[in-house]
């Protein structure tokens, strides 16, 4: 018997609430126990959920990505960066940076081909948001690494993709000069970049526009859901980052519209079981069986690049004289990685066809890796900075 589609949501939602509850008896996030219920219902384990249905679940993954995009932006204030300056944004560019060069050195160290090493440590750079905000919101954290985590992990998605797209372009140039052009290694991904910014800026504007005349709470969420849908939905069809359109979307409506408030606790409301089917997706779409895959390169990924993110953080944060915790703690809590790291993995087994399969069982296995231990990380991360108070 053929199993109904929202049978096998609610049972997704009823095991990521059971292991949700377990995860904080053994103080551990309930992102991680959402992620174990999707791995264990999932084809890597029990196979409940099959290979073919979570296909037909990418658009909960997207509407999820959607509103923590947008959440993100909201804490994008130009109050905030008259206080805090480039901060944020160079501890983004060099927590990134270095992520690729230390992956990407110890790979051409020990003799790996030059153009495969680029292509697969240029997505080094690339960091998870949604486990993070997750764990943030979880556990209320509140301080000067929470306030710039947020802030990095947002600016991380137009960093990553910029970063990836100049790697993509020189492993290009070293395999076919003639094949690289200008529009590959500069046009395309500042398309995918501020045209997502433009048209998030746009729709944010339009957004405080309606709030108007639609006063009661039932009206106001409907808006919500069209709005962050509406952004999901052109950056889609015109080939943006979505994340980068619904953080957008976000920002612009926190500067300009006084009811961010009501706004944000409204949204609250709604996405508690929209992320947790968003895990619990996530954990069902993990490979066990990548893991013996990987080699020597694998490991030489997984591990330089949290290396990399804790140094560059950290040199980012010093070069900034910023606040001692925010050098020492902020690094490990970018350890998760996943949607944009899958995504940019397809993309780069167009580029080095011949390591196409190796590249994407690599980043596969590191999304396992990073999903499962970055909550627990960021957790701990916060803990020690005092910015998480107490075990709830």
């Amino acid at each position: 018997m053929e199993l109904h589609t929202l049978f096998v949501l609610a049972v997704m939602i009823f095991a990521g609430m059971a292991m949700g509850r377990l995860a904080k008896l053994v103080r551990l996030p309930n992102v991680t126990g959402y992620l174990v219920a999707g791995l264990l219902l999932g084809p890597a384990v029990t196979g409940f959920v099959s290979a073919d249905m979570l296909s037909g679940f990418d658009i909960i993954s997207e509407v999820a990505l959607g509103f923590i995009a947008f959440s993100i932006g909201n804490e994008f204030k130009v109050s905030y960066f008259k206080r805090v300056g480039v901060t944020p944004i160079l501890i983004a560019v060099f927590e990134s940076l270095f992520a690729i060069l230390f992956v990407l050195g110890v790979l051409l160290a020990i003799g790996i081909e030059p153009s495969f090493a680029i292509v697969l440590s240029s997505i080094a750079a690339a960091t998870a948001p949604a486990a993070t905000i997750m764990v943030i919101n979880q556990y209320k954290a509140k301080g000067p690494v929470t306030e710039t985590l947020l802030s990095v992990v947002a600016i991380d998605d137009a960093t990553a993709l910029a970063m990836f797209s100049i790697s993509v372009a020189i492993a290009q140039a070293i395999k076919n000069p003639a094949a690289v052009s200008l529009k590959t290694a500069l046009l395309d991904p500042l398309w995918e970049i501020f045209g997502a910014l433009i048209v998030g800026g746009i729709i944010g504007m339009l957004f405080c526009i309606p709030l108007r005349w639609f006063k009661k709470d039932g009206n106001r969420l409907a808006l919500i859901i069209a709005f962050v849908f509406l952004g999901v939905g052109i950056a889609d069809m015109f080939g943006f980052s979505s994340l980068l359109t619904c953080m957008a979307i976000g920002a612009v409506f926190a500067n300009f519209s006084s009811q961010l408030p009501h706004i944000m606790k409204l949204t609250d409301g709604l996405t508690p079981p929209i992320f947790m089917l968003f895990f619990i997706i996530s954990g069902a779409e993990l490979q066990l069986s990548v893991v013996p895959t990987v080699g020597i390169v694998g490991i030489i990924y997984v591990v330089m690049r949290v290396v990399g993110k804790i140094c560059g953080a950290s040199f980012g944060a010093l070069l900034c004289k910023a606040d001692k915790k925010i050098r020492r703690y902020l690094g490990p809590a970018l350890i998760p990685q996943a949607g944009v790291a899958i995504g940019l993995s397809l993309v780069a087994t167009q580029v080095v066809p011949e390591y196409g399969a190796q590249i994407r069982a690599i980043i596969l296995c590191g999304t396992l890796i990073y999903e499962l231990i970055g909550p627990v990380v960021t957790k701990i991360s916060l803990t020690k900075a005092g910015e998480i108070k107490q075990d709830k």
